[in-house]
């Protein structure tokens, strides 16, 4: 659905300065931020950094109490019914009622957005088939596995298909086929030209999936690009060598600090140690040094940083799945 009012209007979300606090916490805390129509957009950030505050400010759900946004191009603060009219939001946990079956759940929500009886079969039918879930339509939700679960949800929040998704840790706790199944489901979103505003703890789905990301920590957002961008920010790229032996490990280990000048990584375990390089020039030239001196290598590759580097060098906190696993399961 388009809407004329919005053609000039390049960017999904558009918001500045955003504050939230609760008590004496700013929770948010002056976040400015644009999201390009068209794309997935990655909130990225560790458990309690504000990023389901901010996707609650943005889909009306609270009040801001500093700042403005505009969500397709409509004032937030001035404009919510247009808002809520062109977004919808998929939370960890959806509004899908437990005792219904998926198939009574999406015709309930057709009718309820203005579907006729019959298109609303028809469109629940349509949603079903897409999110693999036909056999399992005339199970009530609350039997569905936990991917099942999510794919309802979703085909939930798209039954008239939104201009704007907001996905607030869309695979949080599933496994990674049904991951990768949600996956799919957003990038297809994505080619019909819904924007999708993506909340996440994972860094694999923000590279996986975000045209851009933004990273947040305690209520700011500390840095912001594509992955690739994000990945520059922490510096080149990175040599790792395999060696033989503990000897060839120590040895090689002195050579290249010597040539780079800079701490080297060594695992006497796996006899491998990493160094940060800027250009391939000087990895080939350390290599060259390496061989010379008679030392056994047994595979060597150059690689970009991986976004957990980038978060770990901007955060300072290791994005560990053991602490989100067990944050997620202390907090409700």
């Amino acid at each position: 659905m388009t809407h004329s009012h919005s053609i000039g209007q390049p960017y999904a979300v558009e918001a500045v300065g955003l504050v939230k606090s609760f008590g004496d916490k700013r929770v948010v805390d002056g976040i400015s931020l644009k999201v390009p129509k068209g794309t997935i957009y990655g909130f990225l950030g560790p458990n309690g950094a504000g990023k389901t505050t901010t996707i609650r400010m943005l889909s009306t759900l609270l009040p801001l109490d500093g700042g403005s946004a505009q969500v397709m191009g409509f004032d937030l603060h001035g404009q919510p019914n247009q808002v809520r009219a062109a977004i919808s939001l998929t939370g960890q946990f959806a509004s899908v009622d437990e005792d219904l079956s998926g198939r009574e759940n999406l015709i309930l929500i057709a009718r309820l957005v203005g579907f006729s009886r019959a298109g609303a079969k028809q469109r629940a039918d349509d949603l079903l088939k897409a999110f693999g879930l036909v056999e399992a339509a005339g199970r009530q939700v609350k039997k569905y596995s936990g991917g099942m679960r999510r794919r309802i949800d979703i085909a939930a929040s798209i039954v008239t298909a939104p201009d704007l998704l907001f996905l607030d840790e869309p695979t949080t706790g599933l496994d990674p086929r049904s991951r990768n199944q949600v996956w799919d489901i957003i990038r297809a979103l994505v080619a019909n030209g819904t924007t999708v505003f993506l909340t996440t703890q994972y860094l694999e789905e923000a590279d996986q999936l975000a045209d851009r990301i933004g990273v947040i920590d305690q209520g700011r957002l500390i840095a912001e690009g594509t992955s690739k961008e994000l990945k520059a920010q922490v510096g080149g790229g990175r040599l790792s060598v395999h060696l033989h032996s503990i000897e060839d490990l120590k040895k090689a280990g002195d050579i290249l600090r010597d040539i780079t000048g800079e701490e080297i990584v060594m695992d006497e375990r796996t006899l491998q140690l990493t160094a940060a390089i800027t250009e391939h020039g000087e990895a080939a030239a350390a290599l060259g040094r390496l061989v010379s001196e008679n030392l056994r290598i047994s595979d060597f590759s150059m690689g970009q940083p991986s976004l957990d580097e980038v978060f770990l060098t901007l955060t300072g906190k290791v994005a560990s799945q053991a602490d989100t696993e067990r944050e997620i399961a202390g907090a409700h």
